[in-house]
């Protein structure tokens, strides 16, 4: 893929702004993982546990119901969405650096997978199939080491990479 222009060589304004974006993005990102984190735990029982409930569960600090087919349907459809808004910006960004072009096409296509395993994932795991909860904590991961790399590789090549 043959991009004219290489971001490095964008003007001081336009890179200001993608800089900007990335920042904001990041911060977005790192608030749901947060999110994630303090819902779930970032367990494989965590998870289950957000989606199907534990009311089962009589040790259970915090009682949780499973989630009614209106709420997983609006998590999965808003959270896909978004995420592909979110990834195909980045992608788009991503595909103006300079970067190693099989490890760019990787981190601009693999996202889009990861987006299907995980929230297709937890309306899986919410149907029923619970072995799902380790697809989707495997997919999650991959899709989170994709915008890291992604948002550092797009911030170096704006801040170190002189034209």
């Amino acid at each position: 893929m043959q991009i004219h222009g290489q971001i490095h060589h964008f003007p001081k304004e336009i890179k200001s702004v993608i800089l900007a974006f990335i920042i904001v993005l990041s911060v977005g990102f790192y608030g749901g993982l947060s999110f994630v984190n303090n819902t779930t735990a970032m367990q494989p029982k965590g998870i289950e546990n957000h989606y199907l409930g534990n009311e089962d569960d009589e040790d259970a600090e915090v009682m949780m119901f499973k989630k009614n087919e209106r709420e997983i349907l609006t998590i999965v459809h808003n959270h896909i969405l978004s995420m592909s808004v979110i990834f195909l910006l980045l992608s788009l960004i991503l595909a103006t650096t300079s970067i190693n072009k099989k490890l760019k096409y990787f981190l601009m296509i693999e996202p889009f997978f990861s987006i299907l395993l995980t929230f297709g994932g937890i309306y899986l795991l919410w149907s029923g199939i619970t072995w799902f909860k380790y697809i989707i904590i495997f997919s999650g991961i991959l899709m989170t080491f994709s915008f890291v790399f992604s948002t550092l590789s797009i911030a170096y090549q704006l801040i170190v990479t002189k034209r």
